[in-house]
């Protein structure tokens, strides 16, 4: 295993060449009437410089009192705060100091945690707790070094009343404890990002050897369903690129005010219930998270400069194990889709975003794009593979996982490794990847790879058949995939009439979709044609989940007229409760920005 090497991190107050946080024990009561954490978070730490001052990150967390080393009391100092980054919390230590401990309480509106009313869950009977600490919110329930260069252990105590069961990104129970108290244990070395915590009403189900899925109990059967082939993926996995070195892989399924598609906490995925669709159609979001267990969670960018490190290798790896299960011919459909995900956005992003490496100083690593490190860097990755072949890419993905495990990772060190491992093998091929236009360089380079599908031409077929004059009912779409659906939807002409979209509608019922993505991508074309009968739906999808992918572009879409502008004010009046407040900041600037 490499060592790891400390860089400049702008996100973090923390001075982790000097002395650095490896353990965290955390004591933490869970009070819902006050929608707070009250924490005891005891720090191990390695005092390399041999400094006086051990540097944490906090934000807007009210501290009680600190000690060092079991019980002596230290002095210490709460900078000033800034917007997002939160404030500095200096500890005055010693040479010899093993141990720091801070008492503290988090605030009712900690960035990172969201309190649901039983009324937001599905049972309707108990609150829920969840946390999303990726990317730099961990510091709102932990004081804690939160850099994802920064790795330790932890364990924690955690007490919740007693109808319900807690989990973390550990070693987690599978039963209720009738005293409402839960002990974790996470001995593979995290980042601080991957810290993770949900309480509620729930219930698990085993999938297999070394996975399951948790879920409220009106849920967890129809997961279960839905994600039955967790177990072939970690298989999978495990023979393309080595051992997963975490023990099990469960997941957690959210109430639907989840802002992301899954987060990849280790040991317990939490996903959005928007992936249960009912016919397995969006579980490569399941590959996705499994996929970081390797590329983000194991090797993981020393800063969020490097995003892509973790989410284009990921988004490769994640196609990869697809084509393994469900064939080659899905597999490129999912290159597909993602490619004209990332065609959309290119012109909405400036030039300064458009390379792989951002230079984020000064900015919330959530300012980034939304597809960029994930395509953008998934076609370079697969550019490589075209490049050298892919059984020797895969030999040395597989070797670099071993190398770099639980090691920080920059864009710098994995590109000398390349070239001294890889690229040196074969003859001409750094000149053939031209690595400077994806590095750092606008858009797309024009030596990308070109997915091609089969499926999806004999769709487009369709498609402009329908749009030279050809009746939705003659339409040859039988038996076709959700992912073939998806594609016809985006496949449609750009100038489409209203009632064309009105004549698709009443022949497929899209409006009344189950599977999020379909519905998600009927709703923004409908938005985009004035189709105001869509908006009924538009409504009934914004209030009843809070997936950031999705909110965004089609509040985006409806601020863009009046009308639309209106009905947009009205929805995200009801709604913003029930958003976390990741989602709620994407939509705040939407807003504020069609004012």
């Amino acid at each position: 295993m490499a060592a790891a090497r400390f860089v400049r991190d702008p996100h973090s107050y923390s001075r982790p060449a000097e002395v650095r946080v490896d353990h965290l024990s955390l004591s933490l009561g869970v009070d819902f009437p006050r929608k707070v954490l009250s924490g005891i978070a005891t720090l191990g730490i390695t005092n390399t410089a041999r400094a006086n001052v051990l540097v944490l990150d906090t934000r807007d967390l009210t501290i009680h009192r600190v000690t060092r080393d079991g019980g002596t009391a230290t002095t210490y100092r709460l900078g000033q705060a800034r917007p997002d980054f939160g404030a500095p919390l200096e500890i005055d230590i010693t040479p010899a100091t093993r141990s720091v401990t801070v008492e503290y309480t988090t605030s009712p509106g900690a960035a990172a945690l969201q309190w649901l009313d039983p009324m937001q869950t599905a049972g309707k009977r108990d609150p829920f707790l969840l946390s999303q600490s990726q990317a730099i919110l961990a510091r709102s329930w932990v004081p804690i070094q939160d850099s994802p260069q920064v790795r330790f252990t932890y364990d924690a105590v955690v007490r919740v009343p007693p109808q319900l069961m807690a989990v973390m990104s550990a070693e987690n129970p599978t039963a209720k404890n009738p005293e409402g108290l839960y002990r974790f244990r996470m001995p593979q070395p995290v980042p601080a990002y991957l810290l993770a915590i949900a309480a509620g009403d729930l219930e698990f189900r085993s999938l297999g050897r070394n996975s399951g899925v948790y879920a409220e109990p009106e849920v967890i059967e129809s997961a279960a369903r839905e994600f039955e082939d967790t177990q072939k993926m970690i298989d999978v996995a495990e023979e393309m690129y080595g051992p997963y070195r975490w023990g099990r892989y469960d997941m957690l399924v959210l109430p639907p005010s989840f802002p992301y598609g899954g987060m990849e906490n280790p040991r317990l995925t939490f996903l959005t219930p928007t992936l249960i669709a009912g016919d397995k159609s969006l579980v490569a979001t399941v590959a996705h998270e499994l996929a970081h267990s390797w590329s983000g969670n194991l090797v993981t960018n020393a800063t969020w400069s490097d995003f892509w490190l973790n989410e284009g290798f990921t988004t490769y790896l994640e196609r990869r194990i697809s084509e393994r299960i469900y064939g080659r011919e899905q597999a490129e459909m999912l290159w597909v889709l993602g490619l004209k995900d990332l065609l959309d956005e290119l012109p909405q992003v400036a030039d300064a975003d458009e390379g792989l490496v951002v230079d984020l100083d000064g900015r919330s690593p959530d300012a980034g794009p939304t597809f960029l490190p994930y395509e953008k860097g998934s076609l370079f990755m697969r550019l490589i593979e075209e490049t050298v072949g892919r059984a020797r890419f895969d030999a040395y993905l597989r070797d670099y996982f071993d190398r770099f495990a639980f090691v920080p990772m920059t864009t710098e060190i994995f590109l000398a490794d390349m070239r001294s491992r890889l690229l040196s093998q074969v003859p001409g091929a750094e000149e053939r990847l031209g690595i400077a236009a994806w590095i750092s360089g606008p858009g797309l380079p024009s030596n990308a790879p070109q997915a091609r599908s089969e499926a999806f031409a004999r769709v487009e077929a369709q498609a402009a058949a329908f749009g030279s004059g050809t009746p939705a009912a003659s339409l040859q779409a039988s038996n076709w995939s959700s992912l073939e659906w998806l594609h016809f939807i985006h496949s449609l002409p750009q100038d489409i009439s209203v009632d064309r979209l009105r004549e698709l509608d009443a022949r497929f019922r899209f409006s009344e979709s189950g599977n999020s993505e379909i519905l998600f991508s009927w709703l923004d074309l409908g938005i985009s044609r004035d189709y105001r009968e869509v908006y009924p739906a538009v409504e009934r999808f914004l209030t009843s989940q809070g997936r950031r992918k999705f909110l965004r572009p089609l509040y985006t879409k409806l601020v863009a007229t009046p009308a639309g502008r209106e009905v947009a004010e009205r929805i995200y009046a009801r709604a913003r409760p029930t958003y976390h407040p990741v989602s709620q900041e994407a939509i705040d600037a939407i807003l504020r920005g069609a004012s």
